[in-house]
């Protein structure tokens, strides 16, 4: 059996990942429905597949004597699962517990852990990591939660910059507390 793998990713309307602005988290357009959304996608079993620029961002949060009580309900349950960290430069032990270094070729990991694993594997932001995914085919859906904003003068890494040409197959297109998207697709390369 093979392992499924997603790329959920955060983004404005125009694009962005994320912003250097005053938005605040989710640009400050998260609700009750959108969040309980979010906790019933990470209720069962997954593992966590993240660059080291995503996992570095994390860090801080995963200290100890860090307060996680004020953490939404599926960020406590990405933080509780299994996760593998595919870097060439970070080193082990690491304060995320559960969590495992893979130095090889990203490709060659997660063809590897597709294989293997027996739950989903979902990669939550590492931009790069999951471009180049991707571009390789070994992506099997990519979930956008789009947000009702433009952050033009604000707005930092375009979500899909440098990817290769796909047709995205419509699987599910839901809507959250009567503004924020929730887009999941099969890509497909295009021609």
């Amino acid at each position: 059996m093979t392992a499924t793998y997603t790329f959920d990713v955060f983004s404005t309307l125009d694009g962005f990942a994320n912003h250097n602005g005053d938005w605040g988290g989710y640009w400050g357009k998260q609700g009750p429905e959108f969040l309980a959304h979010r906790a019933a996608a990470h209720r069962d079993p997954f593992r966590m597949v993240l660059g080291a620029k995503t996992y570095a961002s994390n860090a801080p949060f995963l200290r100890a004597g860090f307060d996680r009580s004020r953490f939404d309900e599926w960020i406590t349950r990405m933080f509780a699962s299994p996760v593998t960290v595919l870097s060439r430069r970070l080193t082990e032990p690491l304060g995320w517990p559960g969590t495992t270094i893979e130095a090889g070729d990203p490709l060659e990991v997660v063809s590897r852990l597709k294989a293997e694993s027996d739950v989903p594997l979902r990669s939550h932001g590492s931009l790069t990591l999951n471009r180049a995914l991707l571009n390789a085919g070994l992506v099997d859906t990519v979930e956008v939660t789009v947000f009702p904003v433009l952050s033009g003068k604000t707005g930092v890494d375009r979500v899909f910059a440098g990817v290769d040409d796909f047709d995205l197959e419509l699987l599910e297109a839901r809507t959250f507390d009567g503004h924020t998207q929730v887009l999941t697709y099969r890509p497909a390369r295009h021609g």
